[in-house]
């Protein structure tokens, strides 16, 4: 049987990595797939750069649109990243009746939803499991390992960039810009460093999670994003005295009124397996109602994790070459005329614990007057601490840990207790989540 053709989209640090892959397992993955796989065609925008992989035998070009254009082309993988480029050139294979692969999580969470039903009407698979946590067959477990459950929740640390920083701050009490800085030194972040510590890169992922946990469209712009940038090493520390970690995470959570969407810093249980994952290192917990919690873990980025997402769908893709498009398995997991038309949850409406951090003035009768404004708007607590003030303050942290309780409720308690005159500047609030722990 003929080798099935593809044309690669990219040769970077991913793009290296699948040539590698590809040639250096090159027989155990023609076992798995029935055929073998090769890349006939590949595009870059410096074709004299020197590159981590061989590309004898690959005709090179700079032109993508010719890799796509180009007959012998079976399979198409962009790795090119963004989303004007890269969406036409998806969807222009798609409109030829090539099956195409991508790790564009940006794409994909915005777009998703048009470029899914383009490649629906056109009978052709998309493969998408290298958008989501790196190597971590993520998408595939949910989409496939869990279909005989119902999605409760699921929770990720799923930017390596935010675990990074946290997890320094945490072993070596570093603030958060100095760990910043070092993370761009390192490669780990970007000159402009927003879309990982800001939550953006994050919730890319957690609205295609989300998607295929839930059987909803693709909601990008109803995701809730908060960073790390406010967080101190004190957070961290008073974290830890009340026995949490602090994570960036990504959740998605059903409750009586809806689904909420969100992705942020958020207190864990030092217990929690998710607690433990440090350095760059991605990790999702996934709850069904039969199952129960399930952790996966492993590489979030780098060359060969994610090229071996790409890979994994690559094979898929091989395999299902012969099955009719209405016996494939569906992009988002559910039957696209069973997605469920529920829209996610305005932050307002979800329910969490808090910690808070006050800066108080040290005299009698402020923790009470503060305690009593919370049980007036129904917020009960269930763990306080009152540090000693620093020689010469006259202002002492307070740190507060509640039950859970409405968003909509926590900010209007926040706002009467901001504006008490023993209180000094806003307080630092942090979501609190036990994961079934």
């Amino acid at each position: 049987m003929k080798p099935v053709k593809l044309g690669l989209l990219g040769l970077g640090t991913v793009g290296g990595g699948v040539v590698n892959l590809l040639e250096r397992n090159r027989d155990e993955i023609g076992r798995r797939a029935g055929r073998e796989i090769e890349v006939v065609h590949a595009a870059t925008r410096h074709p004299d750069r020197a590159r981590s992989c061989s590309i004898e035998g690959i005709r090179v070009s700079t032109d993508p649109m010719a890799v796509v254009d180009d007959p012998e082309t079976e399979i198409i993988i962009e790795l090119i990243g963004g989303e004007t480029a890269a969406r036409e050139l998806i969807e222009r294979a798609i409109d030829q009746g090539k099956h195409v692969v991508t790790a564009n999580k940006e794409l994909i969470a915005k777009a998703g939803n048009e470029i899914f039903g383009k490649a629906r009407d056109r009978g052709v698979t998309l493969g998408f499991e290298a958008a989501v946590a790196g190597g971590i067959p993520i998408i595939k477990a949910v989409r496939e390992g869990l279909v005989g459950n119902r999605i409760e929740w699921l929770a990720g640390i799923i930017n390596g960039t935010a675990n990074f920083i946290l997890s320094e701050m945490f072993y070596n009490g570093r603030e958060f810009g100095d760990v910043l800085a070092e993370a761009q030194r390192l490669g780990y972040a970007e000159a402009d460093p927003s879309f990982d510590v800001d939550g953006i890169d994050a919730a890319h992922k957690l609205t295609i999670l989300a998607s295929i946990a839930f059987g909803i469209p693709l909601q990008y712009d109803r995701v809730y994003m908060e960073g790390i940038g406010h967080i101190s090493r004190d957070d961290v520390a008073y974290a830890q005295e009340l026995g949490f970690r602090i994570k960036h995470l990504g959740i998605c959570r059903r409750n009586d009124s809806g689904l909420g969407l969100r992705v942020h810093p958020t207190l864990v249980p030092e217990r929690q397996l998710l607690a433990s994952v440090d350095g760059v290192m991605n990790a999702v917990m996934v709850n069904g109602d039969a199952l129960g919690p399930t952790l996966y873990y492993g590489a979030g980025a780098g060359a060969e994790p994610t090229a071996s997402a790409v890979v994994a769908d690559l094979v898929d893709v091989v395999r299902e070459f012969t099955l009719e498009p209405e016996n494939r398995v569906p992009y988002l997991a559910f039957q696209s005329h069973a997605l469920s038309h529920e829209v996610a949850l305005p932050m307002e409406d979800v329910e969490t614990a808090y910690y808070l951090r006050l800066l108080a003035r040290d005299k009698p009768g402020v923790l009470a007057e503060v305690a009593r404004l919370l049980a007036e708007e129904g917020i009960s607590i269930e763990a306080i601490i009152q540090k000693q003030p620093e020689p010469g303050a006259s202002e002492v942290p307070v740190i507060i840990l509640t039950h859970r309780v409405r968003e909509w409720l926590m900010n209007r308690a926040c706002e009467r207790i901001e504006a008490l005159e023993a209180i000094e500047g806003s307080a630092v609030r942090i979501r609190v989540e036990t994961l079934g722990s």
